[in-house]
């Protein structure tokens, strides 16, 4: 049973899975959680603007991994992988990102393409949910990028057959439409007509009318779930595996565009460094939610706490 240490560093967090790996005799790898934690660290910030990655941003993700590197070699990991997206694969400084992964992890940072992206989070996504509820559309927004893809799992294998990625995420859309505190009625429509035009490029390439489920991962989807449940404080169980209609999503996402930072604030779901950013997260869901339901019929999210992370976990096997 080897133990492995999975970092995904993305836009907007970091996060850590160390967990004990089994495969059973057809194959099917299970994943036991050991530690498992999450980190704002808004490694993307301003990138969209300058093209780099900002030295204050560096030093917030280069103490998260000091943290980790101490919990990954309390914990006696033997296999540690870091993949990091969309943020490092724009900027121009990324070499001093590597450097400093480098110096504080001892391992090197792995940038991803979008489609290998893509593939992690939905062999992630879906390694523990029932094959008949197949084919699959994962997505995952995070805050520089969505990823898309549509696969089918047959006897604890997943196939991908189509997966794109596109630079649209919170973080992204915010820092270019969403201004105002709280967004006026012209940045939301900019936004939305933004969200639309750029996930276009997905849909162009993932055949999403073949899906019969939508799963939706990371953060964002996450805590528009335990905002649509009314969580008074973030619960992984209570979101892991719930469903949220359609009309969820545009309530929620709604709710959150007409809020200014402070009343966001006061959900004790939101984690404080997605408080800026959840309002354009939630747009590019609505929007998603929107052309699923008129490309493929699909009216429900199931939500997954499990995604590219596990899918890292799972390739050290």
């Amino acid at each position: 049973m080897p133990r492995v240490a999975a970092i995904d560093c993305g836009t907007n967090s970091i996060r850590l899975l160390i967990a004990d790996v089994t495969t059973s005799a057809d194959g099917t790898v299970s994943l036991r959680d050991v530690h498992r934690e999450m980190r704002i660290v808004r490694l993307g910030q301003g990138v969209d603007a300058t093209g780099e990655l900002a030295p204050e941003a560096l030093e917030r993700t280069r103490a998260a991994l000091v943290d980790y590197a101490a919990v990954i070699s309390r914990e006696k990991a033997e296999r540690v992988r870091m993949v990091a997206t969309s943020a490092t694969r724009d900027a121009r400084n990324r070499e001093a990102f590597f450097g400093m992964v480098r110096d504080t992890l001892g391992v090197d940072a792995e940038v991803i393409s979008g489609d290998e992206e893509a593939n992690l989070s939905f062999v992630g996504a879906v390694g523990d949910l029932d094959p008949d509820d197949g084919p699959f559309v994962v997505v995952d927004v995070g805050g520089g990028s969505t990823e898309l893809v549509i696969g089918t799992l047959d006897g604890g294998k997943a196939t991908v057959q189509a997966a794109r990625s596109v630079d649209i995420g919170s973080v992204r859309i915010t820092e270019r439409c969403l201004a105002g505190d709280p967004p006026t009625p012209e940045e939301v429509e900019a936004a939305r007509e933004l969200a639309t035009t750029i996930l276009d490029e997905a849909f162009d390439t993932v055949p999403v009318e073949r899906a019969r489920t939508w799963v939706g991962v990371a953060g964002t989807i996450t805590t528009l779930s335990a905002v649509a449940l009314g969580l008074a404080e973030y619960d992984a169980d209570a979101v892991h595996r719930s469903r949220l209609t359609n009309e969820d999503l545009h309530r929620v996402a709604a709710e959150l565009l007409g809020m200014s930072r402070e009343e966001r604030a006061t959900h004790g779901a939101i984690h404080p460094g997605r408080i800026d950013v959840i309002g354009g997260g939630a747009l590019v869901v609505d929007v998603l939610a929107r052309e699923l339901q008129a490309r493929a019929g699909i009216t429900e999210l199931v939500v997954s706490e499990h995604d590219i992370l596990d899918g890292i976990a799972r390739s050290l096997v």
